[in-house]
């Protein structure tokens, strides 16, 4: 538990760093938020991006005929996503640039290899493509739910590689989540 000091004014400041950790989301700087705050922040900023997302997902898929581009859209997705991610490193490191003094940049050693970066893109791009390509099939609600079951291969990956044990109750949400999901498909039909 962190230590607390209170101010000569009645506040109260954490004593365990003076410097607390910079915390910066799509350029805004949530350092000066409590922990709660940076949450609430985070977790709005994650529902509106996604509903975002998924409206237009759905809307691109209701033009005529673009149903069978789902992986040219994964295409246009990384292609974006590659920009951005330029784009963040640009500034991020002239940001850098400008905290330190004489303009000059640390440098770190990479700790992952390059080859797992490669492997999770590759995953990545797998697993958004085959989603994308669904929507020629499937509603993006049904599409949606079925995301969502990314709990059971999570669970058995996880029981497998990592060793974990898990508990009746998690077993009896992933069984509740499989019984929800056939349900839903089969109301459609």
């Amino acid at each position: 538990m962190a230590a607390v000091k209170v101010n000569s004014n009645g506040s109260k400041t954490s004593t365990d760093s003076d410097n607390p950790t910079e915390l910066r989301i799509l350029c805004f700087d949530l350092t000066n938020y409590n922990r709660t705050t940076q949450f609430l922040l985070s977790c709005a900023g994650v529902f509106v991006l996604y509903l975002i997302y998924g409206y237009l997902q759905e809307l691109i898929f209701t033009v005529e005929g673009f149903k069978p581009y789902g992986w040219f859209l994964t295409l246009v997705q990384f292609g974006y996503y590659i920009c951005f991610g330029v784009i963040e490193r640009d500034l991020e490191t002239r940001r850098r640039a400008q905290l330190l003094p004489g303009g000059s940049v640390e440098t770190s050693e990479r700790r992952i290899p390059m080859r797992t970066y490669f492997l999770l893109a590759a995953l990545t791009l797998g697993t958004m493509g085959l989603s994308n390509s669904s929507l020629g099939y499937l509603n993006y609600p049904t599409q949606g739910i079925f995301k969502c079951c990314k709990l059971i291969p999570v669970l058995v990956g996880s029981i497998l590689i990592q060793g974990k044990r898990y508990g009746p109750l998690d077993f009896a949400a992933a069984f509740a989540m499989c019984i929800g999901l056939a349900w839903f498909t089969l109301a459609d039909s």
